[in-house]
Order: C-alpha cells, then sequence, then structure tokens
C-alpha cells in the first residue's frame, strides 16, 4: 500500500514536471520570461502560472472523477482553440510592444519620445502569467488522464486532488528551471539589442504556433505520453 501510494505520488510529480514542457506552454511564457528583469521576478511570475494553471486542472480532475469521459471529449476539442487565440493574443501584444505604443514624456522640463512595455507591467506580469496558466490548465488532459488512470486505486476524490497537487508542484518545479534557462542568459550576456531580437522571435513563434493549431494539426508534445 505504502509502495504504490510512493509510485503514484512520484508519477504524479514525473508528470508534473513533463507537462510544463508541452510546446505551448513554452512559446506562451517565454514572451513574458524573456522580459524579467531577474531571476526572482522569473520565479514569483512561474509560480503565478503553475497556481493559475493548478486552478483549472483540479476542476478538469473533478470533471474526470465524476464524468468519467462522458463529456470530457466534447469539452476538450475546444480548448486547443482557445490556446491558439490565447497565442496569437499574446504575440500581437509581444510584437506591439517592440514595434508601437510610444508616448510621449515630459521630464525635467524637457518632452521627449521613448518606448514603454505599456500592456503587460499594466495588467502586471505575475497576473498575467497567473491567467495564461489557467488557460493552459484546461489543456493538462494528457498527463491528468494518465494521472487518473494510475489513480485507480485511490477511492477519493479528496486523494485524486492531492495527487493533483504534487502533479502541480511537478510543474511548478519544471517551470522554474525552464524560466532560469531563458532568462539567465538574457540577464547576463543580453545586450539591449539580443533582448529585442529575443523578444520579437518570442512573438512570432507563438503566432506561428498558433497558425499550427489553427491549421488543425495537434499540439506538439515534446515528452509524449500515451495512456493505458
Amino acid at each position: 500500500m505504502a509502495a504504490d501510494i510512493l509510485l503514484f505520488i512520484a508519477l504524479a510529480l514525473a508528470l508534473g514536471f513533463k507537462h510544463s514542457y508541452d510546446a505551448d506552454h513554452l512559446v506562451a511564457v517565454s514572451n513574458l520570461l524573456t522580459r524579467s528583469k531577474s531571476l526572482r521576478k522569473t520565479s514569483l511570475m512561474s509560480v503565478s502560472w503553475a497556481a493559475g494553471h493548478m486552478i483549472t486542472a483540479s476542476v478538469i480532475t473533478v470533471i474526470l472523477f465524476v464524468f468519467r469521459e462522458t463529456l470530457l471529449s466534447a469539452f476538450l476539442a475546444h480548448v486547443e482553440f482557445l490556446v491558439a487565440v490565447m497565442l496569437v493574443v499574446i504575440g500581437v501584444l509581444g510584437l506591439l510592444i517592440e514595434f508601437g505604443w510610444f508616448h510621449r514624456h515630459a521630464h525635467e522640463g524637457t518632452e521627449h519620445a521613448h518606448a514603454h512595455l505599456h500592456l503587460f507591467p499594466r495588467f502586471g506580469e505575475r497576473r498575467a502569467m497567473f491567467s495564461i496558466g489557467v488557460v493552459h490548465g484546461l489543456a493538462s488532459n494528457d498527463e491528468l488522464l494518465v494521472l487518473f488512470l494510475a489513480s485507480l486505486s485511490v477511492t477519493s476524490l479528496l486523494g485524486l486532488l492531492g495527487g493533483v497537487g504534487v502533479f502541480s508542484v511537478g510543474v511548478v518545479l519544471g517551470m522554474i528551471v525552464f524560466g532560469a534557462g531563458v532568462s539567465y542568459p538574457i540577464l547576463r550576456w543580453g545586450s539591449t539589442r539580443v533582448r529585442r531580437a529575443v523578444n520579437v522571435g518570442a512573438a512570432v513563434i507563438s503566432i506561428a504556433y498558433a497558425t499550427y493549431l489553427f491549421l488543425g494539426f495537434e499540439g506538439i508534445n515534446l515528452f509524449p505520453v500515451v495512456p493505458g
């Protein structure tokens, strides 16, 4: 019994870490993480994303537990479209930030024009990451289905939600590792020109991947898991 519980916890943690590296996750969060000013801020943004993800992942788990697959397939069929729309919005906003959104300001009596990253900071990077995580949590059905099948011996919904909690810890760890990997080189060696190129590249990739999803292709899973 104890061995089964430990195996379930290990599976949940591994699936969570793996899930954080789904292509749509990396594409979306990269647009904000590349603008981070410190590793501490990157970590907080990653945790915010994971918190939003955990909320909707928990909802999906309840649906799986209560309704099994009766209405799950019809609902989740539209999730990829929602993710694609979000990626387009993120990409377009990223490009507007880099190539537009100029305002005139007066400083010490002198008026001049300069660029501001208005939109994400105005909404708040952490709140933006939380919102992105909420949408991404809806698309976490593959790993949650594996977790659900592996937990058939867990008879209570509370026990299964505990597994989702461990799953979410894995998601947090995976995203923090990715965030540090993205942010550190830019913070350490990136000039203004390099940062701009990275930001534009992340925005273009976001739009391109959304187009890929709109065309009906399945999302790219870097570490595919086949339930069964």
